[in-house]
């Protein structure tokens, strides 16, 4: 079977209501909350390209994850990681949370990257792609991002530890421009001129 994972273009919007039902169902599947999400903010994701999907070769949908920013461009993260039951122990949801960690990193490279979660795979995952397990403190305190655990089980617990640690762990990432300075001989300044000249161009 192909599945094809790519960056979700504006003619795929249609599959926002499927994308909502599939997150529904994997919640409630975990017992834990995935940020609930309507599917006009999820439309809106995919037409700004700031979402991977998973389609079958059919148009089947197979997975999905969006990006999101926080306090204002320092932080960015991998959100709504959803795998369909009938396409997992593939090595796709892998797939997928590589495409939207680079999505992420290039699309804002002097932005952290990080994510909660209680689910051993993708801790598995994050640390295959460079994430590392941190307190909640070092994560963004974008409030909007916070209430977004209100639909989640155990956000009594978050509140309780006012914010500072739940049941989920918390993992980041360094931003693009943070592991290319840390190589050597890297030149941000080539980073900045190459960023301008594809503004010109665009």
């Amino acid at each position: 079977m192909i599945i094809n994972v790519l960056i979700a273009a504006a003619d795929q919007a249609g599959y926002a209501e499927e994308i909502c039902s599939l997150l529904e169902v994997s919640a409630q599947q975990r017992g834990t909350g995935i940020a609930r999400r309507s599917p006009d903010y999820i439309r809106r994701k995919i037409e700004s390209g700031n979402a991977i999907i998973a389609l079958t070769e059919d148009g089947k949908l197979a997975g999905f994850c969006y990006i999101e920013i926080w306090s204002h461009g320092k932080y960015v993260a991998n959100s709504g990681l959803v795998v369909a039951h009938e396409f997992r122990q593939f090595g796709l949801a892998k797939k997928i949370k590589r495409q939207a960690f680079d999505l992420a990193r290039d699309k804002y490279p002097a932005a952290r990257v990080f994510g909660i979660t209680t689910s051993l795979a993708v801790m598995k995952i994050n640390s295959e792609l460079g994430y590392k397990p941190v307190t909640f403190s070092e994560l963004t305190q974008d409030e909007a991002f916070w209430l977004g655990c209100q639909s989640c089980p155990n956000y009594d617990i978050l509140q309780r530890c006012n914010h500072k640690m739940c049941l989920c762990t918390g993992m980041l990432a360094p931003s693009k421009i943070e592991e290319m300075e840390a190589n050597e001989g890297f030149d941000l300044i080539d980073l900045v001129l190459k960023k301008e000249t594809q503004a010109v161009a665009a």
